[in-house]
This record gives structure tokens, C-alpha cells and sequence, in this order.
């Protein structure tokens, strides 16, 4: 029997990695293939997923201070996933409309950091990615600051910060802080308080925040981190390096991945292209499912929009259904092919 490869990204608001995956692997049953399922992620929302999910939980304040009970992973081989976006999501906090913008702290995923260095952890995998906050990471600052440096010399803790954005330091507010629920005068605010930040960061810790991509992700928490030691890497490359998706990939007759809208930034450093060239490298026939796929993007041929599909209310009612659907068609096809 042949096998596919199920390798998707989450279709935001719709279904979840590990789900999108499931789906593929029933199409596959369907159409009398074996079939290996890899959720992944981009180091955004689903890193958790991509990397095994959450064995742990621990309580700590929300991006409003309330407590929440954040979801995290520990390994045996002394590796830690914290998701920041189940600490100090935008989604906690009731999501643009709900958010204070001004307030809102990262100090709850620096308490689930703590949490993993508490249990040992050797090396601290941090996703960066719908976050709620730009407090510049200060609040998780005050957490960790004794804990640092994390460079993994000397015995010390290593980190590493999955992130799928450039943007500085000094320009998160002005990049995020709309879709945080920012008003143009608080972007104005959150700006200064960014500007003193990184003049105290660079005092304190001898780094210029301006010259570090990435710095400005999950509102500063990328640069945060990377005062305190941190590596900032992006996050694709992370998770597939985790995941071995190579070699996933090369081992597998066909791929299948997909994500939830299908754009120009899917092929930048982004789940779909990156399996894509995978794929491609290999020889391997590839299907991507999309809920949409945005007009005029160089889609593959082999690309498939839920929407256009099968309609708005089947592509939102039951997107699984559908995913599952599309799949077991291609595979048919596929594995008619000699």
C-alpha cells in the first residue's frame, strides 16, 4: 500500500492542526492508502500541537491578569514547548474588542517558563504568536531575569524563540497594536513606552534591539527574550527540524498539507511552502487544501479551495468533511496513476 504523508498547518478558526491531519488520514483509509500524520505549525498558534502537545498545565495570569490555566509540554529528554499564545493570548482576553491594549501583560508566559525551568528543563522552546500584548516583554522580564542569561553556555538553559515575523522592537505597536485593539493614540503611547524599553534593554543588557528581526513579535516578547540570552529562529524551520518532516517527506508516495487561506505569505517561510519545496525537492506528489485561496496567488495546480469547492456553507459547516472529501478524490486519482 502506498502512503501519504499528512502534513497541514491549522485552518485558524476552523479546525486545529492535529484535526486537519486526522481528516487527511481517514481520506487515506478511504481510498486504500496507509498514511503518516505530522501536524505542523510556523512557531505561531498550533506549535504546541506540532510538538507533541500539552502534558502540562499550570495557572498563571492572563493577558488581563486573570488566571488562566496555560497548557504547556516537558519532554524527557529535558526539551520544553510554551506557547505564549495560551498564556497571553488575544483570544483570552476576548479578543480585539475585549483587549486592553495599554494593560495587557506578558507576565504569564514568563510564569510558564519558570514553570519549565522549575522541572528542569535543559533547553525552552518559545512560540511567539497571537498575543494580546506589547508590553515589550517587561513583565516577563521581572520573571526571568534571574534565571538568565539563556545561551545553553556553561550549563546555563537554552532558548529558543520559534517566531514568523521581521518586525523590530520599536515597531510592534505600530505593526500589531491595531489588531490588538489599539486606538492611534494608544499606538502613539505603546510606542514611547517600546522606545524606553529598548533603551533600557540595551543599557541593561548591552543589546540594540533595532538590529534584531523579530524583536518586535508578540509585542516586544521577542525582544525580551532575546535581552535575556534567547535565540530568535524562525519558526517553520524549527518545528520541521523537530519533526524530521525531510525525511517524512522523502519516505512518503504523496503530501498532503493545507491551511486555512492560501495567499501570497503561505510561501513565505509559512507551513504550506515550506512543504511544498519539500515536496518538490523529493519528487513527491503534493495536494495543498485551503479553505480559500486568495485571487491571483500562484497557486499549484494541484491546490484545492473548500470554498469554490463545495461552498460557503459546507467550506465553513463542516471543513473537515470537506478536507476529508478532497483528499480521498486526489488520492484516488493518484493512486490510479502507474
Amino acid at each position: 500500500m502506498r502512503t501519504v504523508l499528512a502534513a497541514p498547518d491549522k485552518f485558524r478558526g476552523s479546525a486545529t492542526a492535529p484535526e486537519v491531519a486526522a481528516a487527511i488520514a481517514a481520506a487515506a483509509g478511504a481510498a486504500g492508502w496507509n498514511s503518516v500524520q505530522l501536524p505542523l505549525a510556523d512557531g505561531g498558534e498550533g506549535t504546541l500541537d506540532a510538538f507533541g502537545g500539552a502534558n502540562r498545565t499550570t495557572t498563571v495570569p492572563g493577558p488581563l491578569g486573570t488566571p488562566v490555566d496555560a497548557p504547556w509540554r516537558m519532554g524527557d529528554d529535558g526539551v520544553a514547548v510554551v506557547e505564549s499564545a495560551r498564556a497571553s493570548g488575544l483570544d483570552l482576553a476576548g479578543g480585539a474588542e475585549g483587549n486592553d491594549p495599554v494593560g495587557a501583560t506578558s507576565r504569564g508566559t514568563g510564569e510558564l517558563v519558570a514553570a519549565a525551568l522549575a522541572e528542569g528543563a535543559r533547553r525552552v522552546i518559545v512560540s511567539l504568536g497571537g498575543s494580546a500584548t506589547t508590553d515589550g516583554g517587561f513583565d516577563t522580564v521581572e520573571v526571568l531575569e534571574a534565571h538568565g542569561p539563556f545561551d545553553g553556555r556553561d550549563g546555563r538553559p537554552e532558548m529558543l524563540v520559534a517566531c514568523d515575523v521581521r518586525t523590530t522592537f520599536s515597531d510592534a505597536a505600530i505593526v500589531f497594536g491595531p489588531q490588538k485593539g489599539a486606538s492611534p493614540e494608544q499606538v502613539v503611547e505603546l510606542t514611547g513606552r517600546l522606545d524606553r524599553l529598548a533603551s533600557l534593554y540595551r543599557q541593561r543588557y548591552g543589546i540594540d534591539l533595532a538590529e534584531v528581526p523579530g524583536s518586535g513579535a508578540a509585542g516586544g516578547l521577542g525582544g525580551a527574550f532575546a535581552a535575556l540570552g534567547a535565540r530568535l529562529v524562525p519558526g517553520f524551520g524549527l518545528v520541521a527540524e523537530h519533526t524530521r518532516l525531510s525525511e517524512a517527506v522523502r519516505s512518503a508516495d504523496a503530501v498532503v498539507t493545507g491551511e486555512g487561506k492560501l495567499d501570497a505569505e503561505s510561501f513565505n517561510g509559512k507551513v504550506v511552502g515550506g512543504v511544498l519545496d519539500l515536496a518538490r525537492a523529493h519528487g513527491v506528489p503534493v495536494l495543498v487544501v485551503a479553505g480559500a485561496v486568495e485571487e491571483h496567488v500562484a497557486a499549484p495546480a494541484t491546490a484545492v479551495s473548500l470554498l469554490d469547492s463545495f461552498g460557503p456553507e459546507a467550506a465553513w459547516g463542516d471543513p473537515l468533511g470537506c478536507i476529508e472529501r478532497a483528499t480521498t478524490r486526489w488520492l484516488r486519482e493518484e493512486g490510479a496513476r502507474p
